[in-house]
């Protein structure tokens, strides 16, 4: 009888897996399905046999945060529902072990930390000061590298043999910790320290889109010319940092990246820990390239709240028009959020189908409807985030998503160009 139930468990199993795919085929819009039997993609810092050698007799520093993480113990597949695209997923489910944590394990001699924003262990807000200090776990010095001191000074490196940076990047530009990964660059190459980078899939690597950086406007947002998604590994990025001669007088930094496993530019990555305090899942991943662009405006994108970047709302906006509401509070990784503690009228964007492109509209009809166009941009900020003072200019004047979008693509096929030289994968 057991045997019976087993073998229809496993029938109703097959049946729904299958529809669940044709459902998925059906609507290329959605997330693609992921067959249970793929490699889930690794990230470098996995390959510790290819590291772990170079690190041998060494004094090392790691730049690190809460996603720089080993995986440890066998992977489980679990089958979910996923509600941004109502399709059902195997999703890779493993325990980590922190990568500072696992090298001291096996006896690297780990001398200094150095942390991003948003610090060690992932807790501060955005744009707040990250002191220096101790890691209470390890007992190691814990250098910031975000608010005044975000290039490791010469002192700081002093005896240090090699740097290893593992940070998860989101792979938009506006995303601070590849501006941290070129000073880091840059420091070492000044002190003739070698880099490794563990390299981490991206989780927005299917696409290139947006407005191109200009290079008046380039700041810790963004310091090199590219466009507002960029398509590449943080270990593609290092390596068109470094040949493209982005680094100060065109240094070079030795650079040795550790490859990600699984995986290439169509694979589909869920992240197992929040990447910031304020993109909680991978729907808020998904959206940010498009809502963070809201940051230089005066909507709130749910900071405040525990939906960050799967919402957005504003008190001057039309409740016919904007029904969903919300109000902002402070929590973990916003102490001071957008109209914090004011009812906001705004758009439920949770069960938005996984996209491809920067999607402007949300942006664009929201200028149109808001109650207070004169205020509506903080247009030092704005243009720090898309890169360019054309943007704000079209939404002003009216312009389409589709006319501001054909504006971008001169300069994204120049950058495709660019990108070929350092991809690393297909």
């Amino acid at each position: 009888m057991r045997l019976i139930s087993l073998k229809n468990t496993v029938l109703l199993f097959l049946v729904l897996v299958l529809s669940c795919a044709s459902k998925s085929d059906n609507d290329s819009n959605k997330i693609d399905k992921i067959d249970k039997d793929d490699p889930v993609p690794l990230a470098g810092a996995t390959q510790t046999e290819e590291y772990l050698p170079l690190l041998a007799n060494k004094r090392v520093a790691i730049v690190a945060n809460q996603t720089s993480g080993i995986y440890n113990g066998k992977l489980k597949m679990e089958f979910e529902r996923v509600l941004s695209s109502g399709d059902s997923l195997y999703h890779a489910k493993r325990d980590q072990t922190h990568l500072v944590d696992s090298l001291l394990s096996r006896g690297v001699n780990i001398v200094k930390v150095f942390a991003p924003e948003h610090g060690f262990r992932g807790r501060a807000d955005a744009g707040e000061l990250v002191a220096d200090g101790k890691d209470t776990k390890t007992g190691l010095s814990i250098v910031s590298l975000y608010g005044k001191n975000k290039k490791p000074s010469d002192q700081q490196l002093e005896g240090i043999d090699v740097i290893v940076f593992d940070i998860q990047d989101v792979g938009v530009r506006f995303y601070t910790y590849i501006a941290t990964m070129h000073y880091v660059m840059e420091a070492a190459a000044q002190n003739n320290i070698s880099l490794i980078i563990l390299d981490r899939p991206n989780p927005n690597g299917q696409f290139i889109d947006g407005p191109t950086m200009q290079k008046e406007h380039t700041s810790f947002l963004g310091l090199h010319p590219i466009p507002l998604v960029h398509g590449m590994t943080i270990g593609e990025y290092a390596q068109m940092i470094n040949g493209e001669g982005w680094l100060k007088e065109a240094i070079k930094c030795d650079l040795k990246i550790i490859n990600n496993k699984y995986y290439n530019h169509s694979s589909h990555y869920s992240l197992p820990v929040r990447p910031s305090p304020n993109l909680p899942n991978d729907t808020a991943i998904h959206l940010y390239p498009s809502l963070g662009l809201l940051e230089g405006t005066t909507l709130n994108a749910g900071r405040g709240t525990e939906m960050q970047f799967q919402i957005f709302g504003d008190p001057a906006l039309p409740k016919q028009d904007y029904p969903f509401t919300y109000t902002p509070k402070p929590n973990f990784g916003a102490k001071y959020p957008k109209h914090n503690g004011t009812s906001c009228n705004g758009l439920d964007l949770r069960d938005t189908k996984r996209m491809y492109k920067v999607d402007l509209s949300w942006i664009i009809e929201a200028y149109a409807s808001h109650t207070n166009k004169t205020e509506f941009f903080n247009t030092i900020n704005f243009t720090a985030h898309s890169g360019t003072p054309e943007l704000q200019k079209q939404i002003e004047a009216g312009w389409n998503m589709d006319q501001i979008r054909e504006s971008w693509q001169l300069e994204i096929e120049e950058f495709k160009k660019i990108r070929a030289k350092y991809l690393r994968y297909e």
